[in-house]
């Protein structure tokens, strides 16, 4: 298993994904987006005659053109982030995000056409197919739809309203660049995104130190930039959500999922109640690591030593596949298929992409990209991509197209569970005394990085999106004293609160996607719940269930179904009581 950085071109085929399961070359791909340019312009011969009659008949094209569409931008963006210097790739996603605004213009009439026919009528079309739902969370949404006019301009602008997603990841994983640094031996070290989770984890103080400080100085040289670039996606998500009729950016992007403004505030509200176990955590870490002074870069290191758990990404699968047996044998059969055939791309390489996701097409199988580095985070990182990319599959084979998809607030429980089955399985498994503590500790880690850490996410953008909305200029001294701020709150006196952590808020993509961070944390929560389920109460058919049910219904009512009522705090409460489980045992070591 090699670690080096290496160029696209050498990556060996089965460290790739089987791209060409989307498109079989580059040829193909220009067919069928000749192909769309032709369909589009047929969807606008409804437009000015939509009925309820001929309504279905719109749907069905609409599908047509839709499921290109989305295979066309999936592939030229899973292209460009192999390698995110290569100029052509780029051009192909300028081409796939010109289409997708030429489809968006073309079809921006018909949900506001619709909404101007009679409700009896539409709802008595749509009755018996598999569009009432669809219909029904349309009717929903009335109040917050423009008219024709107007949803074609906004769909016009689609470039405009993404530029500075776009922007910053161009920064970000194109642009940006890090000085080598020295380990505590006196070795000179590349740093790149991909390995700057693997110092942060090493046992050797320096390394550490010196990585967290060069990682922030290059984001810190960019300062005024980054900070323009987020502050022009805010004033972004202000407009949008004031176009649309909405008393909030925050309620702009939970309605469309039906999610209320409460369960956010919940979040924040129950966290904030218990962070005296993460503070407690903390001064748990500072006593056990034996150091004078805590600092951020002692955050990610383990408190157990001398544990080797460096894993290739052959025993990683192994473990996980044997992890998620309770989910049952189709489940176990898919999932190894998925690794072995071509779903997953492994390893880092030059100017690909920094992190992991799971992405598709409705009609393909999905697929993962990974930075895999051989150490237990990777191992988790596989078993959450691989959570997501079984909830695709499961959705796109049992669900049409319309719903096809799941909610992102949906999408993190089933990836959570995947991590949260691991880890039971793992701390099963495991006799030896310090590798059970290395655990441990580990899933502490899971719930400071992901119930903690999302959620004190989640309230800086709460935070800054409320300041905007009243007016109050976003410049890169007060995003910075907020998060400062924060920083201090979630975090006690245990720990310095270098300068460096305080510029953390400039290098999360995420923050791109407005209001999404805070779904790590109720995912989670879920998650923990539903584990216990799978694994005690033989809830895993009902797990099955909701994996197979896309978006065919509203998400919280989904997690009902499947045995979880994020609408309430229980869930939350019920995480913070298994933390303070396993705080006790680490206590008592």
């Amino acid at each position: 298993m090699s670690m080096t950085v290496i160029e696209r071109k050498n990556v060996k085929i089965e460290d790739k994904w089987k791209i060409e399961d989307l498109f079989s070359d580059i040829s193909q791909w220009e067919k069928e987006y000749e192909m769309c340019e032709k369909l589009i312009p047929e969807l606008m011969e409804y437009k000015g005659r939509l009925s309820s009659s001929n309504m279905l008949d719109i749907f069905e094209k609409d599908e047509i053109i839709g499921r290109s569409v989305e295979r066309l931008y999936v592939y030229a963006n899973m292209k460009s982030h192999e390698d995110m210097g290569d100029n052509f790739y780029q051009g192909l996603c300028k081409k796939a995000d010109s289409i997708i605004v030429k489809y968006n213009e073309a079809c921006a009439f018909i949900e506001p056409e619709i909404l101007g026919l009679d409700e009896e009528d539409v709802l008595k079309a749509s009755e018996g197919t598999v569009y009432r739902h669809f219909i029904e969370n349309l009717l929903r949404n009335k109040a917050h739809i423009l008219d024709t006019k107007g949803e074609e301009m906004l769909a016009g602008i689609y470039e405009l309203t993404s530029a500075a997603d776009d922007i910053f990841s161009m920064i970000n994983d194109a642009d940006m660049t890090f000085e080598p640094i020295v380990d505590g031996k006196g070795n000179e070290r590349p740093l790149t995104h991909g390995k700057y989770q693997s110092y942060l984890e090493s046992s050797d103080r320096v390394l550490r130190k010196n990585a967290f400080k060069s990682y922030y100085k290059s984001f810190y040289a960019l300062k005024n930039t980054i900070a323009a670039v987020y502050s022009s996606g805010v004033r972004k998500d202000i407009v949008i959500s004031r176009l649309r009729n909405y008393s909030s950016c925050i309620e702009s992007f939970l309605y469309g999922d039906n999610i209320p403004v409460d369960v956010y505030k919940n979040l924040i509200e129950t966290v904030n109640k218990n962070l005296h176990l993460l503070k407690r955590y903390i001064s748990l870490r500072k006593k056990r690591l034996g150091v004078d002074k805590l600092h951020f870069y002692d955050l990610y290191t383990p408190i157990v030593d001398n544990i080797n758990v460096k894993t290739s990404f052959e025993e990683a699968c192994k473990k996980v596949v044997d992890a998620l047996e309770p989910l049952g044998e189709e489940y176990i059969n898919v999932l190894k298929k998925g690794m072995s055939e071509g779903w997953i791309d492994k390893y880092e390489n030059k100017g690909k992409r920094s992190g992991a996701y799971s992405w598709g097409a409705y009609g393909t199988h999905p697929y993962v990209l990974m930075n895999y580095d051989g150490n237990i985070n990777s191992m988790f990182t596989l078993a959450h991509e691989m959570g997501h990319a079984m909830h695709s599959y499961y959705t796109w084979r049992e669900q049409p197209f319309v719903y096809g998809s799941y909610t992102i607030f949906v999408a993190e429980v089933a990836s959570t569970v995947n991590e949260a089955l691991l880890m039971e399985y793992l701390l099963s498994v495991t006799e030896d005394k310090k590798y059970r503590a290395y655990l441990i500790n580990y899933y502490m880690e899971q719930f400071r990085g992901t119930l903690f850490r999302q959620t004190m996410f989640a309230e800086f953008e709460l935070t800054v999106h409320e300041m905007a909305e009243k007016g109050v200029p976003l410049t890169f001294e007060s995003m910075t004293e907020i998060y400062r701020q924060l920083n201090i709150k979630y975090f006690g006196d245990d720990i310095v609160i270098d300068d460096e952590i305080c510029y953390e808020w400039m290098r999360i993509p995420h923050f791109y996607t407005a209001f999404y961070v805070y779904q790590y944390a109720t995912g989670y929560s879920c998650a923990v719940a539903l584990a216990d389920r799978i694994i005690n109460k033989n809830g895993a058919d009902d797990y099955i269930g909701f994996l197979k049910s896309g978006c065919s219904d509203y998400s919280i009512s989904l997690l009902r179904k499947a045995g979880v009522d994020i609408s309430t705090a229980e869930p939350i409460e019920n995480a913070m009581k298994v933390f303070e489980g396993l705080l006790n045992k680490m206590e008592s070591l």
